[in-house]
């Protein structure tokens, strides 16, 4: 042992920093191990699913090797939804380990107590809440928008269905709704519909454009045109004036961006992404209640890894029997669903019932900070 002075603090740190290499190596193995494990499982479903679609597409070119790009892309989507539930399954399995070997026990007779326990754990959460936000913001967008892109490139195009996206501009002299039938690979828009109001309500024109790409000034350029204008319904000489063209420049703001949230699920795009398509709803007078949500939930979903740290940290005090560890990492396992379950019931339930955004996404990560601080004050402090 290291020579110490009467105070003893060069001793204290240098055993805190052993600790904490040995909780934070043990544990950031065991979180890999795990999350290794869920996403080998996640991965031959993926790929079982994407089989039906090699069997449809195979005449386009969609081959096995092409499904297994496209299903390896999906992990980090994969990666960002289980962290939490892998965090925590992790952290059992090794407080219980070091509980159940004595170790844990060893610690806290070496000077552990419960609050330097728990600020050693926050500092690893916090680890984990960064690596999550990064995933879930920066990694899994990309990746799916990359796996979307490819697959479209046999199949086609990527659409929400047959009545495709919508999406409402205002403008000075009138407001606008527009239809985009779906995304191509080249990232151009296919089945472009713009339909143009003034600002009584009037229709003043429709137009119909075969292909739509993105200009550089805030503008599409819309190919292969039918356009059709109408005069005003208070006129004396109402008509309709057809005209076709090959291309027609449309000056608007709606981005790439803008219509890729449109088009593609809300949940797998970034925060600033939604947050930018939020203002562009309120500011149009849409309903963005859904994107609220969603935008709240990746504020909130990474800071549950540290709620999942805490409800891990009172296994270290029970006493285990030999083999009764596999039981506590079940009942996390099952913690951890609960939560993913919760946390998509009340996302649904909230957009029914018109709460606050930020609260129903907020409510499953208090619930189960209040059940982790509940079991921390009651097996640790208290007893």
């Amino acid at each position: 042992a290291p020579t110490q002075p009467a105070n003893g603090q060069p001793g204290e740190q240098h055993t805190m920093r052993t600790i904490r290499k040995l909780f934070y190596k043990e544990m950031v193995l065991a979180v890999a191990l795990v999350t290794l494990g869920f996403i080998a499982l996640f991965f031959f479903f993926d790929f079982v699913e994407e089989l039906q679609a090699v069997g449809r597409s195979s005449a386009l070119g969609y081959k096995i090797p092409q499904a297994l790009v496209y299903v390896a892309l999906m992990a980090p989507n994969h990666v960002y939804e289980l962290l939490p539930i892998t965090v925590l399954i992790g952290t059992i399995f090794v407080m219980a380990r070091l509980a159940q070997s004595s170790e844990f026990t060893i610690l806290r007779t070496s000077g552990l107590g419960p609050w330097r326990a728990l600020r050693t754990l926050l500092v690893l959460g916090m680890g984990f809440v960064l690596f999550t936000f990064a995933v879930g913001d920066y990694i899994a967008p990309l990746a799916d928008r990359t796996a979307q892109l490819l697959k479209a490139q046999f199949q086609g195009k990527v659409t929400v269905g047959k009545t495709g996206a919508w999406l409402k501009e205002k403008q000075a002299y009138g407001h606008y709704a527009v239809n985009v039938g779906a995304l191509a690979p080249d990232a151009s828009m296919r089945d472009v519909r713009i339909f143009e109001f003034d600002n009584k309500g009037y229709l003043v024109s429709m137009t119909l454009g075969k292909t739509a790409r993105f200009g550089e000034n805030e503008e599409w350029n819309l190919e292969q045109v039918d356009r059709t204008e109408f005069t005003s319904a208070d006129s004396s000489a109402s008509h309709a004036q057809r005209l076709t063209t090959d291309s027609f420049r449309w000056p608007t703001q709606i981005s790439a961006e803008m219509v890729a949230a449109a088009v593609l699920r809300p949940e797998r795009m970034g925060t600033i992404d939604l947050f930018q398509y939020m203002r562009h709803l309120n500011a149009n007078g849409q309903s963005a209640q859904k994107y609220e949500i969603q935008f709240w939930k990746k504020v909130f979903y990474p800071l549950s890894c540290l709620v999942m740290v805490v409800l891990a940290l009172p296994f270290a005090y029970l006493h285990f029997r030999s083999g009764s560890i596999a039981t506590y990492v079940f009942g996390g396992v099952m913690a951890g669903i609960s939560f993913v379950l919760l946390n998509n019931v009340l996302g649904d339930l909230g957009t029914i019932q018109g709460w606050q955004p930020w609260f129903t996404a907020a409510l499953p990560g208090l619930l189960y900070s209040l059940l982790s601080l509940t079991a921390f004050a009651w097996l640790v402090i208290r007893r």
